[in-house]
């Protein structure tokens, strides 16, 4: 398949060197393999991953050694189709599923492909990301969208994902209770999901305002504020008081940090399930595991997702999430620097900071 007229030589690509050291520069087009598409990005949501890369240079293990293409929440338009590929054809608009797995090993054959060890993952090191004019992935891990379905919604799909995901894990169902601790771009989609899948109380907490009122708008049964100078008990104390002592069914951890694991441990009622979604912490952490223990509340984590994609856009094409008011601000590729900046300091309430590439 040829080339479409509308490639020319602009490959404007947002590359990442280092720790504070963002640029922008000319790459040049890649051509698509056997089974593999060439895309022109069309939208791309910065990611709090994306800014933890930008202020410390890695997150855990995964350390940016190499200049690294930065953006893993994306959507595109087919341009080139690559040898053997039969699901899509020039001028689909599709949602891209940012991580490529071996298909071949044990975890991808029980469908646990997030788990596979040679996960090649966008925006994850050493693996270029997809903040680029125009970008190559593998067919099967795109996702064609309806005509009902806009570019911006594509891009969702991956925040979405995580939280179809951990609500999966959680086991939510009709009527399940349940507590949300953080509403940043995650909690905010793992909030549409439980709501969609039946939860009948849905509490969340965050320490702004702004989040917590954009959580009311969709659909949240109550909203927390949390203040930045509580100790972990005092935090305790006040969701609980929030929650008028109606313990949760299921707490998602959408913060992962020490604070607020140690919270969903103490909060969620016996014999309910704490699924640890967000990974803010980014060392050891000191948990009440004797509390967890002695009333059988099930810790579980989860790690970004799998079998997911389809889930997260059948439940937007058909109107049961709308993630829409997530997206707070907009920008040109060419001022993805400024993006970053808006994402990182939540200047003007940013929630989803979305980069709009064509």
């Amino acid at each position: 398949m040829a080339l479409s007229s509308n490639v020319d030589n602009d490959n404007l690509t947002c590359v990442l060197y280092g720790i504070r050291d963002l640029r922008l520069e000319q790459r040049p087009i890649p051509q698509p393999g056997e089974n593999e598409v060439l895309l022109k990005i069309q939208c791309v949501g910065i990611c709090g991953s994306d800014v933890h890369y930008l202020v410390h240079g890695n997150i855990g293990n995964f350390i940016v050694k190499e200049p690294m293409v930065i953006g893993h929440e994306a959507s595109g338009i087919v341009i080139k189709t690559g040898k053997g590929v039969t699901n899509l054809k020039v001028g689909d608009r599709v949602a891209i599923e940012p991580g490529v797995s071996c298909r071949k090993c044990s975890f991808c054959k029980t469908g646990k492909y997030n788990l596979c060890p040679d996960m090649q993952f966008c925006a994850t090191p050493p693996f270029d990301g997809n903040l680029t004019r125009y970008y190559v992935h593998a067919a099967d891990f795109c996702y064609k969208l309806p005509d009902c379905m806009t570019l911006e919604e594509g891009a969702l799909l991956e925040p979405l994902s995580v939280g179809v995901h951990a609500c999966k894990k959680a086991n939510i169902t009709v009527g399940s209770t349940i507590l949300i601790l953080g509403a940043g771009p995650i909690g905010l989609a793992t909030l549409a999901t439980a709501k969609a899948m039946g939860a009948s109380h849905i509490y969340i907490t965050d320490l702004t305002e702004y989040r917590l009122n954009l959580a009311r708008e969709m659909g949240a049964s109550k909203t927390i504020l949390i203040k930045r100078s509580f100790s972990d008990e005092e935090a305790i104390s006040h969701v609980k008081n929030g929650m008028d002592h109606k313990l949760p069914d299921v707490t998602l951890d959408c913060s992962g940090f020490q604070q607020t694991m140690k919270m969903g441990i103490e909060i969620t009622k016996s014999g309910g399930i704490l699924v640890i979604v967000g990974m803010g912490a980014s060392g050891n952490v000191q948990l009440p595991l004797f509390n967890a223990l002695s009333r059988e509340v099930d810790i579980k984590g989860v790690f970004r997702y799998a079998n997911d994609y389809p889930n997260a856009l059948e439940m937007v094409a058909s109107k049961s999430v709308n993630l829409k008011p997530l997206i707070t601000h907009h920008f040109k590729l060419e001022n993805s620097l400024e993006a970053f900046k808006t994402a990182e300091t939540g200047e003007g309430g940013a929630i989803k900071v979305m980069i709009h590439c064509d």
